[in-house]
């Protein structure tokens, strides 16, 4: 070790990595999924679901390799929640659009991710909010319950309680994280005063 590279921190990863790859991959398959469920078929509708399948799990991969690697960017920090919100709402919509679930679930989950999304951005000169495991757990309830709205089939009862957990913790840690927020603001702007 020289002088020059002693107590430095190591240089931030490039934006080419594979952790941004997975998440780019992850948009790139929003269209996709969304013509796979307009059309009409058994076989599309799994084709649809193994594409969905295929990009949510990509969402844990990138996260894990980002973190294991050392391979985290500001790229990755902007990128992995719009991929998130992209794949998601597209689904959400596409579902809704064919009559398959109630719009107000898809505006209401959508509303309340897009405000928190705005929200984080609106109070971070005071602080980041972390996900929580609450948030966490959301995520997984939507896309257990946005498979099971993809898969054909007689599943009506388990779709529909599996949105409404969903719903449920969506709009719940949402209200959690407006707390953080107002928490966040009203410390950050004590300090200031």
């Amino acid at each position: 070790m020289t002088a020059d590279t002693a107590g430095s921190t190591p240089p931030q990863a490039g934006i080419w990595n594979i952790a941004n790859v997975l998440t780019m991959a992850r948009i790139a398959l929003v269209p996709l999924l969304v013509w796979l469920l307009f059309l009409d078929g058994t076989g599309w509708r799994l084709a649809a679901f193994a594409v969905f399948a295929v990009a949510s799990i990509t969402d844990k991969i990138d996260g894990d390799l980002a973190r294991r690697r050392n391979l985290v960017t500001d790229f990755g920090k902007i990128a992995d929640p719009i991929a998130d919100k992209a794949l998601t709402g597209a689904a959400l919509i596409s579902l809704s659009v064919l009559g398959e679930l109630w719009w107000w679930v898809t505006i209401a989950i959508l509303v309340r991710e897009i405000g928190i999304t705005v929200l984080r951005f609106v109070v971070i000169r005071y602080g980041v909010i972390p996900a929580s495991k609450g948030g966490k757990l959301k995520t997984v309830l939507q896309v257990i319950a946005i498979g099971l709205y993809i898969l054909p089939g007689p599943l009506d009862p388990v779709r529909w309680a599996a949105m409404g957990a969903a719903l449920v913790v969506t709009l719940v840690t949402g209200l959690d994280y407006i707390v953080q927020a107002w928490r966040l603001r009203h410390q950050g702007r004590a300090a200031a005063g």
